[in-house]
Parts: C-alpha cells; structure tokens; sequence
C-alpha cells in the first residue's frame, strides 16, 4: 500500500468545497475524505488508474478488492452517491459482473473500474454487507451504525 497508509489522513475542510483542479472523495459509512490534485496519484496496479480503488490504495482506506482490482469478482462493489457525472461510463465487462453482485443499486459501481475523470466532489459508500475484512490480510475494522 501507499505512504499514507500508517498516517493519519490529512484534515480536509468540508465547508468549503475543493480548489480548481483539486479532486474532494468522501468515503462513506467510514466519513473518511482525501483530497489531491487530479492526475497527481501515484499508480501501483489498484484497479483503473483513478478508480476509486485506487484512491482508496494511496491513502490506506480498506476497500476490499479480492481479486487484486482487475473487474474478476464484485467485492470492490461501491454505490457512487456524489459526482456521478465525472466518472467513467460502465464497460461490458464491469456491467456483466455486476449483474452478479447482490444489493445492485442505479448507482452501484465496481471501486476498480470506475474512474474519477475531472476534478471535484465525490461521495462513494461501501455497503456494510459488502465488507470482508479478512480478506487480503487487511486488520479488522468495526464501523459503528
């Protein structure tokens, strides 16, 4: 994983909203937000360059992905409630194995798949039901409700 991961995030001021050019992800139920400048994070295989399993990767929030990020399976299952517009279209491939995942939503994405393409607000959740923190060898987590 990335240098964030054993650091605390830095502070981000959801007052205001983010500065030109910058990308604002909120990760949700977690309440976890980064921001960085678009087109500025370091690519190490996490799904799609700038998907938001790769975001997730840089700044060491678990997003489960249990095969790698490479649109194999539905872990990474995410449902996109800010910035839709902004993100990359569905391909064949990401449509025909969410038609696999359980809880599928209008809004349901695969984390790996789907790519921030411009600056701004994001606001992703990850289904509580969705959550594998066993898998690869990720530390146990407990979101309080």
């Amino acid at each position: 994983m990335s240098e964030h991961e054993s650091k605390p995030l830095p502070p981000v001021d959801l007052s205001q909203p983010p500065a030109e050019n910058i990308v604002r992800v909120t990760f949700k139920p977690e309440g976890k937000t980064v921001e960085f400048p678009f087109g500025s994070l370091p690519y190490d295989g996490h799904g799609e360059p700038m998907s938001f399993l790769d975001v997730a990767e840089n700044y060491g929030i678990f997003l489960d992905h249990a095969c790698g990020g490479v649109c194999a399976c539905t872990t990474c299952h995410i449902h996109v409630l800010e910035g839709t517009k902004n993100i990359s279209e569905a391909e064949e491939k990401e449509l025909d194995r969410m038609e696999l995942s359980p809880g599928l939503q209008l809004n349901s994405r695969l984390g790996c798949q789907a790519v921030i393409e411009k600056p701004g607000t994001y606001v992703v959740e990850i289904p509580s039901w969705n959550k594998n923190y066993v898998q690869e060898g990720k530390p146990a987590a407990v979101v309080k409700s």
